[in-house]
């Protein structure tokens, strides 16, 4: 859980950097190195967040690296279809639904079965 709750943090942020400048009012009529700046020093919160819910994820032995990507881009999906409702003021159409759906299944068939190299740990025995 803490994994999960760390990339749904970081995420935020990391939404707040790549799209956030679309609508801040405050950069309006700024150059693009200082947009870019700013969204850097958004990101570096993103970077403090997912670096420790990726070692803790991957560290306890709870997820495998491909799990914790496949997790952690439906995070950003979930994190951006709200961004993109509240703050862009879109909406989420029928096909943009059904992609989200297909990466949500994505997720189920990351992290239902056991990895090959896992499950056969298991049945020698860990040798």
């Amino acid at each position: 859980m803490k994994t999960i709750l760390l990339l749904v943090a970081s995420n935020i942020f990391m939404t707040l950097a790549w799209y956030g400048h679309l609508k801040f009012k405050f950069l309006e009529g700024k150059s693009l190195l200082w947009v870019i700046l700013f969204s850097w020093g958004v990101a570096f919160f993103e970077y403090c967040l997912m670096v420790p819910a990726n070692r803790a994820g991957y560290m306890s032995g709870t997820f495998t690296g491909y799990q914790l990507k496949i997790i952690q881009e439906a995070i950003t999906l979930s994190v951006f279809v709200v961004f993109a409702w509240l703050v862009l003021k879109e909406k989420l159409t029928w096909n943009y639904a059904v992609s989200f759906a297909l990466i949500v299944g994505a997720i189920y068939f990351a992290t239902a079965f056991k990895p090959a190299a896992a499950a056969a740990a298991t049945v020698t025995g860990g040798h």
